[in-house]
């Protein structure tokens, strides 16, 4: 086994030579390192000092010509990255760090624990591997490898595994990352006592990168978990870690006469950094973008982040005054409108500030005069209005307190009448006092008397969301506070028509 591992060691040391001669063609004029010099009649002086080397032919000295199939006219890193279809045909070499716990071995109820026994802690792990990549970012591979080992005792035991793997690969580059997962048997082959014969199924999975170094190498470095059954019936599983370097031979790959062009723009593929989609120049071979995706290409967008049309050079279409009608149907793009008046904003011929719509008469301005203030015509209030406008004769009230006496039910009956026969009307009902007692209480007391007033009144059925009311107390007298009937004068009800 020894042997199987030198000789594994010196493949990769032997491929690791062949990358470093093989992954960068020379250019030509870089045959030799001497610089010669030749003379009319054929002699050439070597620039190493040779001076007096014999003349040799002129054509020993030109440059070896490179294969148009070696594809050095691309960087390294894009020349050999996966190709659909090809096969690969390896050997690798590592190791295995097997479980304490790894369930390997013969049963035999006449031994010690069964026959179990642990496994070195590092087993040497050599193989040989298949694979098939069907396309560039896929590949199924089989492996075969043997790991020779010894138990605690220091007998001599084999572990063998078989195992398909299914592989994911960032085939692009010839540094390839990747992925893999699958699943196959670990066997375990020596004498009984040993660990005896035994197969588990195992689960595996990793990742690791592939260096394809010329058309046919490459390197492959893998990291990678082993699952298997752990020692005991309720152990459950175990993990073995491996890590393996291999060598590959590809097979499979096209030969080609010279630079391609592979999405057939015109621009060959060493100069295309987008190989696999038409492109143009001025974009290094990928196609015009279209950056907002509103299928103005960028070149004639002036919008570029933005989607827009192309009556607008590829910017939105303006709505200049944020109306939600844009410029093309809005007659007024500098004012908000709506779309009734083609973006414009409604009118108010007269300016009273009723919208022509509501606006009966939009040639004369509505009078504001708290009576029918919302049909935009002029008007006056009728008589019968204006007497429960102002001051209110006739509400009278017990001394300071807010009960109406029973003979202001005349006054109050026609303000009642009045309001059930003109119901737009919407009225202030205000509290006044003299001034004699604190201002505190005739303010409180104002305000629970016109309160008194409007709770009459909803009594009789007008609704309360036509009134308001207000208690002044002795702020806004309209007599004298000096003498008796001033005072008299000052203690009122005041009717508010409040304009709409």
């Amino acid at each position: 086994m020894s042997k199987a591992i030198v000789t594994t060691s010196a493949l990769l040391a032997g491929a690791l030579s062949t990358t470093a001669m093989a992954a960068e063609p020379k250019a030509e004029g870089e045959a030799s390192a001497g610089i010669s010099l030749s003379t009319r009649d054929g002699a050439a002086a070597d620039g190493s000092g040779q001076g007096e080397a014999a003349a040799e032919p002129e054509a020993k000295t030109k440059p070896k010509r490179s294969r148009a199939g070696d594809r050095s006219d691309r960087p390294w890193i894009r020349r050999w990255a996966p190709e659909r279809n090809t096969g690969e045909v390896g050997l690798y070499g590592g190791v295995l760090l097997p479980s304490r716990r790894l369930e390997l071995f013969e049963p035999d109820t006449a031994l010690p624990n069964q026959g179990f026994k642990t496994f070195g802690r590092v087993a040497p792990d050599v193989g040989l591997r298949l694979g098939y990549t069907p396309i560039r970012f896929f590949a199924v591979e089989g492996e075969a490898g043997v790991m020779p080992t010894r138990t605690q005792d220091d007998l001599a035991a084999t572990l063998w595994a078989m195992r398909l793997s299914f592989v994911g690969q960032l085939g692009l580059w010839s540094v390839t990352p990747f992925v893999l997962a699958g699943g196959g048997m670990l066997n375990v082959s020596s004498d009984r006592a040993a660990a005896g014969r035994d197969v588990d199924a195992s689960l595996h999975f990793g990742g690791g990168v592939k260096v394809y170094l010329t058309r046919y190498t490459q390197l492959r470095l893998d990291i990678r978990d082993n699952i298997t059954a752990g020692q005991g019936v309720d152990e459950g599983v175990i993990h073995n870690p491996e890590v393996l370097l291999g060598f590959s031979v590809v097979l499979g790959r096209k030969r080609e006469k010279g630079p391609v062009d592979t999405d057939g723009d015109g621009i060959l593929d060493p100069d295309d950094e987008c190989v696999d989609v038409p492109g143009v120049v001025e974009y290094q071979g990928c196609p015009i973008p279209d950056t907002d995706g509103d299928g103005i290409l960028d070149p004639d967008d002036e919008c570029v982040d933005v989607p827009g049309v192309v009556e607008y050079q590829g910017c939105p279409i303006p709505d200049t005054d944020g109306d939600g009608i844009l410029d093309p149907d809005d007659e007024c793009v500098d004012v908000p409108g709506v779309v009734e008046y083609q973006g414009c904003p409604i009118p108010d011929t007269d300016g009273d500030g009723i919208l022509d719509p509501q606006d009966q008469c939009i040639s004369e301005p509505e009078t504001r005069n708290g009576f029918q203030d919302t049909d935009g015509c002029p008007d006056e209030v009728p008589k019968e209005i204006e007497k429960f406008s102002g001051v209110i004769e006739g509400i009278f009230f017990d001394t300071d307190k807010d009960t109406i006496k029973a003979k202001s039910e005349t006054v109050l009956n026609e303000a009642l009448d009045v309001l059930k026969k003109f119901p737009e009307l919407r009225v202030e009902i205000s509290g006044h006092t003299d001034s004699r007692g604190g201002r505190e209480h005739n303010v409180d007391l104002s305000q629970r008397r016109a309160d008194a007033v409007k709770q009459w009144m909803i009594d009789h059925g007008i609704e309360g969301s036509r009134m308001t009311t207000r208690g002044a107390g002795p702020d806004e007298p309209i007599d004298s506070n000096e003498t008796k009937a001033g005072r008299a004068r000052n203690r009122r009800i005041e009717f508010k028509l409040l304009t709409q």
